[in-house]
């Protein structure tokens, strides 16, 4: 039996299949319709499931990825990344709970002493921490804990595409000498091409951490990490962590506050967590679209249905039944799903490869322009599956509607054409108000986040971009570990800058703004602030800084050239500083203390306020200006300066003339000149910065439109192929009408009545379920109200306009019709 029956099974089953593929070469409008409609829902779904499948759901490329974990802070209730070396060494004595906890820190360091210099990505490890990423070595080893101590011998790890490019795959480079920040490290390893540090770009070299087991330096510029034991769970290591910020509290009173407190998280869930709200909202866009488009293709095959009820009951009255009917149109719907599956997910690949190439929008993990991004198991399958729902989805309702009811009716009926009036046609009017609101949720969302992207042009950040180049150099190494010898280096510089046709000024800071900034915490000579130092941002700056960004000195005085070492301490603080801290006095003339505590190098004399500057937006263009003190270059602390100058590049600011491209290349080598030989990089003009600080809203807003233009495509075509169809089946009506005397305007207005009716039905439904799409993506607004009355007037009011322009050309077309050419279809 059970051999009879799959054979004719698989029979039944070729034959729906070969009469499927018939009935889609005889009917290429209908065919070609549906699938585009398919691949743009589907390939919406697949562009958007691939960033969310390479960026949340693909484990890291990490042993164990699951169980690495990373430090943080807890501060007033929510989570802060980094670490200090004293926290770092209480935490690393947990093993009980914890395995290769590693300190970290990616940056830049100078290489020197070969055919040119340049500037290379560096990450600054502890030698757990190549065990801890599962870091294959293909030639020689990694460091040696003797090796990672303070006074420790300077090694260091190569990766596999240095080694390639710089070295030319040189077999004898085990055991050379690389001048690094101008001090000889041999090479000890290289790493393998397939190691993965999750960073952009990955790291050419790595050079042991050395931190000191019994340092006191609080302040935090690094990262931490760590396995989970066996056997120990998030929940078991953190209850332990708290416990020990208590014993840090209680031992450094200033190094962690009394609601503050120590914590582990998900590496992943770390890395990707602010996007992660974001890919979310995107991917239940995403999902209107699919539905949109599954309502057209439904819609189409409810119109092809009735066309096909002759055929539908000539194969009932040979004998076939309804279950039988119903799989033949479910294999149609589900063989077109597919399909347009196949093309969507092409498409799909293509469009979110073009679109993380015009704007990567800063998310995580993708790789340069979307390079990480690919077709795998994940993203083929989800494809396939979507495509099966798909199919399943829009194919059973047309199935059910054409196989109920009386069958030999049709072969009653004179004509193949049934009469269909706008009542019998309720389900396909029901599915193009569905498509109308589904537009409509979307069409709001992407005004608003068009809103927020005009809002944030519109911010005025407090300082000049333009006609601004900025340049960052590494001043890593031994020759400026003191302030003396960066000093110098910045007057020299901008010398030499500002003597070059078409520069304007010159400056060098520690921190641009709108990119990543440093804090220290601050008190008050002689009136002590209640509740104690007060962390607020911190920046060292030369004179020429504030000339070249524009930034006003409300009251006081610019740093000068005679603001040194040699000088009293000064400081300029920003107004919201003010405004906070010195809320009914003048704050020229008091003097701060900065850094206090904060660990060795880093105590120094009061400095005194000599002016107040305009707020600018030194962290962000959708957040309030933070108070901010700025220090002269040549008066930072030699602690500060040695520590700097390891951490973070300093930065370069040039107002030109011209356009500032057109003197980079004169201006690096003035600074090479003047440093002595050092390479510059991450040349960029301040207008670029700006771009990139709002680079994940402008991500937000590009692919919400593209789904928005594609929702309002849809539905337009959904409207105008009902509306289409509508009058065709009514021409025998319509002529009568015209026959008995009703005019062309007459039925125009009529058949635009009805269209439009069901476009305002849509789009007062859809209205309010935009509502609830508002508050889910507040967080991402800026400068305009979930519930904006300009958005949800204008929206409406296109989505209208659309829908009566898809109505009309059918209604032109209906009072178009003579009754002679009507009654020929009786």
């Amino acid at each position: 039996m059970f051999g009879k029956t799959f054979p004719t099974t698989m029979e039944t089953l070729l034959q729906d299949l070969k009469h499927s593929l018939r009935t889609f070469r005889l009917n290429p409008g209908f065919t070609l319709t549906a699938i585009a409609a398919l691949a743009i829902g589907i390939g919406a779904n697949t562009a958007i499931f691939s960033v969310v499948n390479t960026v949340l759901l693909e484990p890291l490329a990490y042993p164990d990825p699951g169980r690495i974990v990373q430090f943080v802070l807890i501060r007033s209730g929510s989570d802060w990344v980094g670490a200090s070396a004293t926290k770092f060494n209480v935490w690393r004595g947990q093993t009980n709970i914890l395995q290769y906890i590693s300190a970290y820190r990616l940056g830049s360091i100078n290489l020197t002493g070969g055919p040119y210099p340049e500037q290379i990505p560096m990450a600054q490890v502890t030698a757990d921490c190549f065990r801890l990423f599962g870091a294959p070595v293909e030639q020689g080893r990694t460091f040696t804990r003797e090796e990672d101590r303070p006074g420790g011998v300077h090694v260091a790890v190569i990766s596999h595409g240095f080694w390639q490019r710089r070295f030319s795959r040189d077999p004898q480079i085990i055991g050379k000498t690389i001048l690094l920040g101008g001090e000889p490290y041999t090479v000890v390893g290289i790493i393998g091409p397939g190691f993965d540090f999750d960073s952009d770009p990955p790291p050419d070299v790595w050079i042991p951490f050395q931190i000191d087991p019994n340092s006191t330096d609080q302040a935090h510029y690094f990262v931490a990490a760590a396995r989970l034991k066996p056997g120990v769970t998030l929940a078991m290591a953190n209850a332990q962590l708290q416990l020990v910020a208590g014993e840090f509290r209680r031992r450094y009173p200033s190094g962690l506050g009394t609601r503050d407190g120590f914590a582990v998280r998900p590496l992943q869930e770390q890395m990707v967590g602010d996007v992660r709200p974001a890919l979310l909202v995107l991917t239940g866009a995403v999902s209107l679209v699919l539905l949109i488009a599954c309502a057209n293709v439904a819609n189409l095959l409810l119109i092809r249905a009735t066309g096909r009820r002759r055929e539908i009951a000539i194969r009932a009255a040979l004998g076939a039944g309804r279950g039988r009917i119903v799989r033949q149109l479910l294999t149609e719907s589900v063989l077109l799903s597919l399909i347009g599956g196949a093309a969507g997910l092409a498409l799909g690949i293509w469009g979110v490869r073009a679109l993380l190439a015009i704007n990567p929008g800063d998310v995580p993990r993708i790789g340069a322009h979307g390079a990480a991004v690919t077709a795998d198991w994940r993203v083929a399958l989800f494809t396939v599956l979507v495509s099966l729902a798909t199919g399943v989805f829009f194919g059973l309702l047309p199935a059910f509607e054409a196989s109920r009811g009386d069958l030999n009716a049709p072969l009653k009926e004179s004509s193949g054409r049934s009469g269909t009036g706008f009542r019998q046609n309720r389900m396909r009017s029901v599915l193009v108000v569905s498509e109308t609101a589904l537009a409509m949720i979307l069409l709001i969302g992407s005004a608003l986040l068009i809103r927020t992207f005009l809002a944030l042009r519109a911010v005025n950040p407090g300082f000049n971009s333009h006609n601004v180049l900025t340049l960052r150099m590494s001043l890593a190494g031994t020759r400026f570990v003191n302030t003396l010898a960066v000093g110098q280096l910045v007057r020299d510089a901008t010398q030499r800058i500002c003597a070059l046709p078409g520069v304007a000024a010159a400056g060098a800071a520690s921190a641009l703004p709108l990119q990543v900034g440093s804090g220290l915490p601050f008190d008050i000579v002689e009136r002590p602030l209640a509740n104690g130092a007060v962390r607020v941002g911190w920046n060292s700056v030369s004179p020429g800084y504030f000339d070249v960004l524009r930034i006003p000195i409300l009251r006081g005085r610019n740093f000068t050239d005679r603001d040194d070492r040699a000088a009293a301490g000064v400081a300029i603080i920003n107004q919201s500083m003010a405004r906070i801290f010195w809320p009914n006095r003048d704050p020229i003339g008091d003097r701060i203390i900065i850094g206090k505590g904060y660990g060795p190098g880093f105590d120094e004399p009061p400095r005194q306020i000599v002016g107040i500057a305009a707020d600018i937006h030194d962290d962000r263009l959708n957040g309030n200006p933070t108070p901010m003190i700025r220090v002269p270059v040549a008066q930072v602390a030699d602690g500060v300066t040695a520590l700097f100058a390891r951490v973070v590049p300093l930065a370069w600011v040039v107002r030109t003339r011209a356009a500032p491209r057109l003197l980079s290349a004169g201006v690096e080598t003035e600074l090479r000149e003047a440093s002595g030989g050092l390479p510059v990089a991450s040349i960029l003009t301040m207008d670029e910065i700006t771009a990139q600080s709002t680079a994940r809203a402008d991500f937000n807003m590009l692919v919400m439109n593209v789904f928005g233009g594609a929702a309002l495509l849809l539905a337009a075509i959904g409207i105008y192929g009902l509306m289409a169809y509508s009058v065709e089946q009514r021409t025998q009506e319509i002529g009568i009408r015209m026959a008995l005397g009703a005019d062309s305007d007459r039925v125009r207005k009529m058949v635009v009545f009805e269209g439009m009716r069901l476009a305002i039905a849509g789009v007062l439904i859809g209205a309010a379920g935009a509502f609830g799409l508002a508050r889910l993506i507040t967080s991402f607004l800026f400068g305009v109200k979930p519930w904006d009355p300009l958005v949800f007037t204008a929206v409406p009011v296109l989505l209208v306009a659309v829908a009566f322009l898809a109505v009309w050309i059918p209604a032109r077309r209906a009072a178009r019709i003579h009754p002679l050419d009507a009654l020929r279809h009786i």
